[in-house]
């Protein structure tokens, strides 16, 4: 897997130059109950053609009246791009940003079957589902979570748990309400005592447990640490969070993506990322926990080169934490 990124021993507070910016978990939501209502009225009534149209003036207002949230998309397009972005590279991003979101409705609403879905690495679930333990599925914030839901949703026996902290799993119960009041999600909420023992069992019951790894928290605590991983170019901080409940809890890590290829068409991919089912010893899963983020870190550059408009990061992603101190 390469060498070991050890995680980083600083704090997780926010640099200098970064200092009048929020951490993205306390920037102010752009989005509520309310709104929500009002495009699913909208995506419902008027048909998704339509509804599609009215996405460009709504990608045009947002590149225009949120210039932090451009700057950290420039920042990344810069990187992932090897050149200057242009205005239109930026706009293709937010668009497919507003796309996936769309989506959403027409994804809790809709058949799957209405959408143009590749699925690859279906072998590898049920493989997975068929010894009966469960797994953990890692993700990113790249492309849409909704159709990877569908998909589970449309194969029988597979059942999806979202995994996350409370304030998370409270933003995102109020947009499921908002779009479709009769869905009850499963999702478990973290920072709990019983947290970790509802994760085991709902894996000791086959399902499986979804989380997203490529954002860290203003205090990790005793919850993960964060690495400074290689990533497009620079040092990027990455949390081991998912992948330190995995190894305490033994069990497989699988890679799971729904990119938006444009119009209807989305590819999902579910890949092997590592395996914490067989015991070691600490200082054994301490070293295989890093080798899992920097797995993931790598996968992850990969899609978004592959894929750049793909990964919705409107935030200062490489000053989530400062540089460590030099010696």
């Amino acid at each position: 897997m390469g060498t070991a990124v050890t995680p980083s021993t600083h704090s997780t507070s926010a640099t200098p130059s970064s200092a009048a910016e929020p951490h993205w978990s306390r920037a102010p939501e752009r989005s509520n109950a309310l709104a929500l209502r009002a495009i699913t009225w909208i995506a419902l009534h008027l048909g998704r053609r339509v509804t599609r149209a009215i996405l460009h003036p709504i990608t045009l207002y947002f590149m225009l009246s949120a210039p932090v949230a451009r700057r950290h998309s420039k920042e990344y397009l810069r990187r992932v791009l090897g050149r200057t972005p242009r205005f239109v590279d930026g706009y293709r991003q937010v668009f497919a940003f507003a796309a996936t979101l769309l989506d959403r409705v027409y994804l809790l609403r809709w058949p799957l079957s209405r959408f143009r879905v590749s699925v690859h690495g279906t072998d590898l679930l049920d493989q997975t589902l068929a010894e009966g333990r469960g797994a953990f599925l890692v993700g990113a914030h790249m492309g849409s979570f909704e159709v990877l839901r569908a998909v589970g949703d449309s194969r029988e026996g597979i059942r999806v748990a979202m995994v996350m902290y409370p304030d998370n799993a409270r933003l995102v119960n109020d947009a499921l309400r908002a779009i479709a009041p009769d869905m009850q999600p499963s999702i478990i909420a973290l920072g709990r005592p019983e947290s970790m023992l509802a994760v085991r069992d709902w894996l000791d019951g086959g399902g499986l447990a979804g989380m997203l790894a490529d954002r860290t928290l203003e205090v990790e605590g005793d919850r993960g640490s964060v690495h400074r991983v290689p990533f497009l170019g620079s040092p990027a901080p990455f949390t081991d969070g998912p992948f330190r409940l995995a190894a305490l809890l033994r069990r497989r890590v699988i890679f799971m993506v729904g990119l938006y290829l444009g119009g209807d068409r989305y590819e999902v991919r579910f890949e092997p990322l590592a395996d914490f089912s067989p015991r070691c010893g600490p200082a054994e899963r301490e070293q295989r926990i890093a080798e899992a983020v920097q797995a993931y870190a790598h996968r992850l550059e990969a899609l978004c080169r592959e894929h750049p408009d793909n990964w919705f990061n409107f935030h200062g992603f490489w000053n989530d934490v400062p540089e460590a101190p030099r010696e």
